[in-house]
């Protein structure tokens, strides 16, 4: 029996796959935040270490014949003796390890294409070109200042503009409410010391306002959307896209706003499901008997 790990190692947890080269899932683990680029390459590779290790419980290490983690932050890794390679042997795996970026995991949650475009917005947001374990070309996911247009602090940021411009609007009141700050001047000021956290938060209430039907937060939301969709264009690839990231994974007005363009335009699309069964399914890939779109069935089945 060969096994396969696949790793995601995202910005708040860690979570790790454990499943044969024909697609059975045997074991799940999970840990801390395991983006090296927030907590250090370390802490993260140990995070890492403590999912898997919990995924292959009783299992023996010596069966595994390949993993695949996908990570933020991968160019900047050493190669050779990374932390990630370290631990991986501390395991007892002797199988490859192939480190991949976080947006090639996620395209493959969503699709057993070879080829396509993954749109993510969370935090932030990117639009890239993927070919086989090659993130070829991105556009935006250049961090909040100078990019990561249509993300989830894109629209938090966008939401403090919107009431600190007018401070009398239901819209201003909610965000005083959830901030409890009493006034556009004390909004500025706590605006200054960057509190990303509580900035990122925002990005959930106003699409539940635009959901709901204020005017200020639909006008956010639709515009979040558009930017999505302006990085898909500059992309300028053919092929499925893959939506991926809280805003356009689970049920908002920016999806909504995705969503119906890419049917207007006749695109083919779908949604990033699991990125650690989607690092399995690329670990597999060398190892496995089955067609690839028959074992990513296997691993990733379509909800419902």
């Amino acid at each position: 029996m060969n096994l396969v790990i696949g790793v995601d190692a995202g910005g708040t947890a860690t979570r790790a796959v454990v499943a044969t080269v024909n697609g059975e899932v045997l074991g799940r683990g999970s840990a801390g935040p395991g983006n090296p680029l927030t907590v250090g390459a370390p802490a993260a590779a140990a995070a890492m270490g403590h999912a898997v290790r919990t995924a292959l419980g009783a299992l023996p290490p010596s069966l595994v014949v390949r993993g695949v983690i996908g990570l933020a932050g991968v160019s900047g890794l050493p190669s050779g003796h990374s932390p990630y390679d370290i631990e991986w042997k501390a395991l007892g795996l002797t199988g490859p390890l192939v480190v991949v970026g976080d947006a090639v995991t996620a395209f493959a949650a969503g699709s057993p294409a070879p080829s396509g475009v993954v749109l993510i917005a969370g935090t932030g947001a990117v639009a890239a070109h993927v070919t086989g374990s090659l993130v070829v070309r991105a556009v935006d996911g250049n961090g909040w200042l100078l990019g990561d247009c249509g993300s989830g602090r894109w629209i938090g940021l966008a939401a403090l503009r919107v009431a600190a411009r007018d401070w009398s609007t239901p819209f201003a009141a909610t965000v005083a409410a959830e901030l409890d700050i009493p006034s556009a001047d004390a909004l500025i000021a706590w605006a200054q010391r960057l509190p990303f956290a509580e900035i990122d938060a925002l990005a959930p209430l106003v699409c539940t306002l635009a959901a709901a039907g204020d005017p200020a937060a639909r006008s956010i939301t639709v515009g979040a959307a558009a930017e999505l969709i302006r990085s898909l264009d500059d992309l300028a690839v053919e092929g499925p896209v893959v939506l991926s990231g809280s805003l356009l994974t689970s049920e908002t007005p920016v999806r909504e706003g995705v969503l119906s363009t890419l049917r207007e335009r006749g695109v083919p699309h779908s949604t990033s499901r699991d990125p650690a069964a989607g690092a399995a399914w690329l670990a597999a890939l060398p190892h496995t008997p089955l067609p690839p779109a028959d074992l990513h069935a296997t691993l990733l089945p379509s909800p419902g």
